[in-house]
């Protein structure tokens, strides 16, 4: 009888249990009163959310839309959350101080738009040369990353979470040819991050601007050159129309995450079920995006073929490795300069050195047989 009465109460809401969230690792992720029942309540929450991505913009604004829509569904209309793009609440690049101040309960953006708030929040966004977006998942989810994000953005009393993936990316546009590390001399482009400090290194000029803006400075000369996502945004943004060369491949970015930052005080007032809600949409956002990604960048890259007259080129092998001895020097000097940059990095390294022999074995080994 007791135990016909304990399962009648989970069903009617009036017991539930004590909720536990576990990284594959095992360790608890979020767990609050463990020794105690969670009391569920009728309670509704409005928050809002503010972007860096300009207002309904593909995938981007669409994804942190569709968050919203499933953390509403799945919470039974008790958390409902608006979502402004960049410029509707707050400038695009004001996000974390937004979210750290209030202004709005969470976000979503990219964790290197931070760098001035702490050097080390770029190795969250992506590392030149570094691990693509299966791996860098694996990394954040069962590497210990994502505690080490954590403990990074502490201090600012934000919580993040993984918020999404591109992918590879595509090296960018420009309108002359790039034969030599030469011809990276004087060049402004737009390139955030750490990559941007390899430019810098090679002797041009990294340009911080938001999506927005992209179009209009390189028509204008603000920019000579613009890396943005891959053949979907590039094609919607109409950069084929305005630059003759189209470089591969995104060496600064081989799998870029982004993130959703929540207040940390907000996020934890939440019931112990919303919590579980909020982050397990957020899992789904960060599936949902790389496949939509993957989705559309084959079907654009087609009509970018077809409709342009810009070339696809590839970078020089020269280049390459020369953009990549710059990528060491800017991490070394980070590392050197700042003890959370060294700490997140050797995580960051030992887990790539750890699985690189199983990707070399597996995945490498069939790209390079699966067309002979």
């Amino acid at each position: 009888m007791k135990r016909k009465t304990f399962f009648k109460g989970l069903a009617l809401g009036t017991i539930s249990l004590p909720l536990v969230i576990r990284s594959c690792g095992g360790d608890p992720i979020a767990q609050q009163n463990s020794n105690t029942a969670a009391i569920h309540t009728e309670k509704k929450y409005k928050w809002k959310m503010v972007t860096t991505w300009p207002p309904n913009f593909p995938v981007l604004g669409e994804g942190a839309k569709l968050w919203a829509e499933w953390v509403k569904v799945m919470s039974g209309g008790r958390l409902e959350i608006e979502v402004y793009g960049g410029g509707e609440l707050v400038p695009a690049l004001d996000c974390f101080d937004a979210v750290r101040n209030e202004v709005a309960e969470c976000a979503s953006g990219a964790a290197y738009y931070w760098a001035g708030k702490s050097p080390a929040a770029q190795f969250f966004g992506s590392i030149p040369f570094g691990m693509n977006a299966q791996q860098l998942n694996s990394w954040l989810y069962c590497g210990g990353g994502l505690q080490l994000w954590e403990e990074l953005y502490a201090p600012f009393n934000l919580i993040p979470m993984p918020g999404g993936n591109t992918g590879v990316q595509m090296g960018g546009w420009f309108n002359k040819e790039i034969n030599s590390v030469d011809d990276l001399q004087g060049l402004k482009m737009r390139m955030p991050g750490l990559g941007g400090k390899v430019l810098a290194k090679a002797g041009g000029t990294a340009v911080l601007l938001p999506g927005g803006e992209l179009y209009t400075g390189l028509e204008r000369g603000i920019i000579d050159a613009t890396e943005w996502i891959g053949p979907y945004h590039d094609y919607k943004m109409g950069f084929h129309q305005i630059a003759k060369y189209y470089y591969t491949p995104g060496w600064h970015e081989p799998g870029t995450a982004l993130e959703m930052i929540f207040n940390k005080e907000k996020f934890e007032s939440l019931p112990e079920d919303l919590q579980a809600i909020v982050r397990c949409a957020a899992e789904r956002l960060n599936q949902w995006m790389l496949a939509e990604f993957d989705a559309k960048n084959g079907e654009y890259l087609a009509k970018i073929k077809k409709e342009s007259s810009a070339e696809i080129r590839s970078y020089p092998d020269e280049v390459m490795i020369q953009l990549k001895k710059y990528t060491e020097d800017v991490i070394q000097e980070l590392a050197e300069s700042d003890e959370m940059c060294r700490k997140i990095y050797a995580s960051y390294q030992s887990f790539r050195s750890k699985g690189r022999p199983w990707s070399d074995l597996t995945e490498r080994a069939y790209f390079e047989k699966v067309d002979i």
